[in-house]
């Protein structure tokens, strides 16, 4: 199973955009109906209404004519600024920035930061600013009754345009900070399901060789019965009877490697279908390790006191795999596990004597979210973009694990420490 990667381009989906300008558009008209008959206030009824009509069919281009089920960067700045520009010229024959829903114009740039690129949002903020500072100046009066003079100070008015201009930077930065973020975490999570779907497609591949060898079993029986007889009927045949012994040895080969397949279809990693100790399991991962490194690794479990079998987790395996995979890639010389449990705990310290994590993104409590890049230019090359740290966090956190980073006083090097409840072990 392939997954997609995750694209860099960003879109608005047009389903929810086009339902959310129906029900704009439903507002608004509901709105100027109701200041013209019901409260019979005198405004410019025919320009707003002209507006409205005018955006709606805008909309209906847009649903019918516009055959992407997305919309790209541009096309969706595009139609916001063409909201924000709608909006506008009904405030604007609405008392400007005296009307109470005056708010609203923030609305597309809040859409912006959350779906488009951080340009397409400070256009946006830039234009809403403009349109704020144009209806501060000029615009009809609100509609209001006859007999009432309503007036605006113009401090007022200006304090505000200043307010909305504010809370509109305000919301659109955490917009664009959380939107990015989420999109981070969105492509790191693909890669988790991209990762944990080659395991399981490594599980299923074990499953299908068992059963092929079980299949096949019988009809090489039977080959290797007829190449028998043969040898008895044809034994003394000197122009064949190389071939035939070829024929036997061959068979007997495909047999064993069958009978191998029948009995442990997973030959690297057999032991992932047992329930077992972390002991055993950790040993499993570095005798992985140490057939193709060099360096040392020390196992010690003298504090390891319950040993708890857990059921075959891919999730915890992986997990621990990635975290001994980069102590072996980091460290210089030796990597050390320390295993301890008691009736309460069960913990397992993994710690190397390489260059450690980055100070900066350990002080900053960065380590473990995907797509980091430590500050210090020196030492950048040595570090990835702690996507493989992200990764076994995620996946032993979902099995119930605590997991803390930080560096050793002994060695100098990275120590991870990941600790399990034994009440939480017997869940997974």
């Amino acid at each position: 199973m392939k997954f997609f990667k995750t694209s860099k381009s960003y879109y608005l989906n047009k389903l929810t955009y086009v339902n959310l300008r129906w029900i704009a558009y439903i507002g608004q008209i509901s709105a100027i109906l109701t200041v013209q008959f019901i409260l019979k206030f005198n405004f410019n009824y025919f320009a707003c209404i002209s507006i409205v009509f005018f955006s709606i069919l805008t909309n209906l281009w847009l649903q019918f004519k516009i055959k992407e089920n997305q919309l790209n960067n541009s096309i969706s700045t595009i139609y916001l600024s063409y909201d924000i520009l709608q909006l506008g010229l009904l405030f604007f024959f609405t008392g400007g920035v005296t009307n109470p829903f005056i708010f609203l114009i923030i609305i597309p740039a809040v859409f912006s930061s959350q779906y488009l690129n951080v340009w397409s949002s400070i256009m946006l903020v830039l234009f809403i600013t403009i349109v704020l500072i144009i209806l501060t100046f000029f615009y009809y009066d609100l509609p209001h009754p006859k007999l009432i003079n309503f007036n605006v100070p113009d401090y007022y008015s200006y304090g505000i345009a200043l307010s909305i201009v504010i809370g509109l930077i305000f919301i659109v930065y955490f917009g664009v900070k959380f939107g990015s973020e989420s999109r981070i975490r969105r492509k790191a999570y693909d890669k988790i399901q991209e990762l944990m779907a080659k395991e399981n497609e490594l599980l299923s591949l074990g499953g299908q060789a068992a059963a092929a060898a079980h299949s096949l079993g019988t009809p090489l029986s039977t080959i290797l019965l007829t190449v028998k007889e043969l040898q008895k009927e044809f034994g003394n045949n000197h122009k064949i009877k190389k071939d035939l012994e070829l024929l036997v040895s061959q068979s007997n080969r495909c047999s064993e490697i069958l009978k191998k397949l029948s009995l442990n279809p997973n030959i690297d990693d057999g032991f992932i279908d047992s329930n077992l100790s972390f002991r055993d399991y950790v040993n499993e991962i570095v005798r992985s390790y140490q057939e193709i490194s060099t360096k040392e690794f020390v196992i010690n479990s003298d504090e390891y006191e319950n040993s708890i079998n857990t059921h075959k987790s891919v999730e915890i395996i992986y997990g621990l795999r990635n975290f001994i995979g980069n102590a072996n890639k980091f460290s210089k010389k030796k990597i050390e596990i320390f295993l301890r449990s008691n009736k309460k705990d069960t913990e397992i310290m993994i710690r190397d004597d390489g260059p450690g994590f980055p100070n900066d993104l350990i002080d900053k409590h960065k380590l473990g979210e995907p797509y980091i890049r430590t500050a210090d230019q020196a030492n950048i090359s040595k570090y990835g973009l702690g996507l493989g740290t992200f990764i076994g966090k995620t996946l032993l956190e979902k099995n119930f694990a605590n997991i803390n980073f930080r560096n050793s006083k002994k060695t100098g090097g990275a120590e991870i420490i990941i600790k399990w409840k034994n009440n939480d072990l017997n869940k997974v």
